[in-house]
């Protein structure tokens, strides 16, 4: 992933599972006008008329889980 600030950041568009197991599509990155954050644009897979947005970064953090090994909050799957 890309996320400098000069460039539009680069992930795929497509489905991405939740790390709760939820199925989820990306549709768009979007910019933030005042701030120039990157946003994650994405709808549940299951209610596609239903959008979300989410920062890129949480978008692609890494989450720990109780077994003490860290796995994507979103993985891609296609």
């Amino acid at each position: 992933m890309n996320s400098d600030s000069s460039s539009a950041p680069v992930i795929p568009l497509g489905q991405y599972r939740h790390y709760k197991g939820h199925d989820y599509i990306v549709h768009h990155l979007a910019r933030h006008s005042e701030t120039e954050a990157w946003f994650v644009v994405y709808s549940s897979a299951k209610q596609p008329d239903q959008w979300w947005i989410r920062p890129l970064t949480m978008f692609c953090e890494e989450i720990l889980w109780p077994d003490g090994i860290s796995r994507p909050r979103f993985s891609f799957i296609g």
